[in-house]
């Protein structure tokens, strides 16, 4: 199939082998009762083998919806899926699951990553200097600023390995704006702010950028977070203009069998009809452009 027929948000691309394994979560089942994960497969990016079904939620597991932003990562020898699961009865939060291939099955490994009283979602991994740092979103119903946090992990990405930091707040952003569903959708009174679909980049010069995504004037965007130290813990600061500004979220660089940098989202951010593009994508060393 194409990749406009792939139906799908929160694109997630593992370059291994010379193949791209394309990730995301369901569009048919992202606000509902969901069960599992797919993985679809190319070697140009253009056209695609799948869905492969990679996790199917087993008779008796916890998680019934919520199976949200799937990452999958090449590490110790066999393949990670990081994701957002939930139920009714806890807060959403990111587990890991396990492979020996990166189309599965995948198995549930460990415990819950991230704090049991916090609601968090969309958890990406990076590496500095030998740990594994596990970044997520602490979502709008515990704080309405919208924390985008890192937390270490251990070697075996099975349990935290420290306490989680706050690195900003999507409030922090000039172009962000109070999502304008908050009252009418989870019945939150105030200014809102969304925070989601972080991605952590090495810019030339040796910076750590942050792509992340948040509510524009002109809806679902992503904008660039900016760590002059190089270093994850930062601090942070935000580029003023979204690096993609409207109806399109939830982004991620990768490079390609040439070593070229593309950055993958999905659009348009409408239920049923959300797919992956693929965009070229230009380094420098203060940001990250688009070519759209």
């Amino acid at each position: 199939m194409k990749q406009h027929e792939i139906n799908i948000r929160d694109p997630f691309v593992l370059c291994h082998g010379g193949k791209y394994y394309l990730y995301g979560t369901r569009s048919a089942t992202c606000w509902g009762p969901a069960n599992g994960f797919d993985c679809y497969v190319s070697e140009d990016l253009e056209t695609w083998e799948g869905p492969i079904e990679i996790f199917r939620r087993p008779e008796g597991f916890w998680a019934d919806r919520c199976y949200w932003a799937p990452e999958c990562y090449a590490w110790n020898g066999g393949f990670y899926l990081i994701t957002t699961l939930g139920a009714a009865d806890r807060k959403n939060g990111i587990y890991a699951l396990w492979s020996d291939s990166p189309t599965g099955p995948f198995i549930p490994i460990g415990a819950r990553l991230t704090p049991e009283s916090w609601s968090c979602i969309d958890g990406t991994l990076w590496v500095e200097d030998g740990t594994p740092w596990l970044l997520f979103s602490h979502s709008f119903e515990d704080d309405p600023k919208g924390d985008l946090c890192a937390l270490p992990l251990s070697g075996e990405l099975t349990a935290p390995a420290g306490e989680p930091l706050t690195l900003f707040s999507a409030a922090e952003a000039p172009w962000s704006r109070p999502v304008p569903f908050a009252k009418a959708e989870f019945g939150l009174d105030g200014d809102v702010y969304l925070s989601d679909g972080p991605c952590v980049l090495r810019l030339p010069g040796g910076k750590l950028g942050m792509s992340w995504s948040s509510w524009s004037e002109h809806g679902y965007a992503v904008g660039l977070a900016i760590s002059d130290s190089g270093s994850v813990r930062g601090p942070w600061r935000q580029v003023p203009v979204p690096v993609y500004p409207a109806d399109g979220g939830h982004g991620m660089l990768f490079f390609d069998n040439q070593n070229q940098p593309l950055f993958t989202l999905h659009y348009p951010n409408e239920h049923f009809k959300e797919h992956p593009i693929f965009l070229p994508a230009e380094l420098g060393a203060d940001g990250l452009q688009l070519r759209v």
